[in-house]
């Protein structure tokens, strides 16, 4: 069955990832980049290939959601797959995914004034552009062309907000789990302690914290060591500048990225205007 670890782009899904990877599919818990591979991306050309889907053909390709789940999926163990896009029904009769492949889902949330810089950044934007998408109901990747195949499937976002609403659909099946940015940086620990026993709850086994394994992956995971990591061997989840052609680094500002400091107070309001309620509700205003 299938837990989906799901947020907004830019959210700290990386890090989240990484973390459960080093403790889940790692001896010791020591981090490298090759760990988060066991967490494939949703949708993902690859998936619909291989039934013979002409991913060119979103319709279709979106028609098929349901089957390529159903073939990924492993009734008896824990599937993980990461997802940025939002959770939608296409005309009504096409679903992202159902209770019959879910099994849960981890949300990861970040404050969308700290997001517009971390996306600015990523994707060779101004501020500005990057807070218009938020705002819009974007639409990500879809070039066929891309070096990159994570690049080639088009992924449906949707708004900042309507992503971080549609998935709490599985709050009421007590199968959803709200992760903030903020709380994953400043209380590592505890988050992926909360995180783990989310996931060995759902699959109804019992928990056994190696404790040694735990402050491996806190370690190990550190933005700074991170940062590293990329400088020494790259990381595949990294674009390319188009007006430079060199690759923008993934791990850029961490704790230093403080949206009181780095953008225009007309952004932050038209961010706080757009997204009143929902950051009310987390906390955010």
């Amino acid at each position: 069955m299938i837990i989906w670890l799901a947020s907004y782009p830019k959210s700290g899904n990386t890090l989240l990832r990484s973390m459960l990877a080093a403790y889940l599919f790692s001896e010791d818990g020591n981090y490298n980049f090759n760990l988060i591979k066991n967490i494939k991306q949703f949708p993902h050309g690859g998936f619909f290939l291989k039934m013979g889907i002409d991913i060119s053909n979103q319709n279709e390709t979106i028609k098929n959601y349901i089957k390529a789940q159903e073939a990924f999926n492993k009734k008896d163990a824990i599937q993980f797959l990461k997802t940025h896009s939002f959770l939608f029904n296409f005309n009504k009769n096409y679903p992202f995914t159902n209770f019959d492949n879910t099994l849960g889902v981890i949300y990861i949330v970040r404050d969308p004034r700290n997001i517009v810089t971390s996306y600015a950044n990523h994707n060779s934007l101004s501020v500005e552009e990057a807070a218009n998408d938020l705002i819009k109901n974007m639409r990500a990747g879809g070039n066929l062309n891309h070096f990159n195949p994570i690049e080639r499937t088009m992924i449906y976002v949707g708004t900042w907000g309507s992503h971080y609403k549609s998935w709490q659909s599985f709050k009421s099946q007590g199968k959803y789990l709200l992760i903030k940015y903020e709380d994953l940086i400043n209380k590592k620990e505890e988050v992926l302690l909360k995180m783990l026993k989310f996931i060995y709850k759902l699959n109804k086994k019992i928990l056994e914290i190696d404790k040694v394994k735990l402050k491996n992956v806190i370690d190990s995971t550190s933005f700074e060591k991170m940062k590293d990591l990329e400088k020494e061997t790259g990381f595949r989840e990294s674009k390319i500048n188009p007006n430079t052609g060199k690759k923008i680094p993934f791990f850029n500002l961490g704790k230093k990225n403080d949206w009181k400091k780095m953008i225009d107070p007309k952004i932050k309001k038209k961010l706080e205007n757009a997204f009143k309620k929902e950051m009310q509700e987390l906390g955010y205003m």
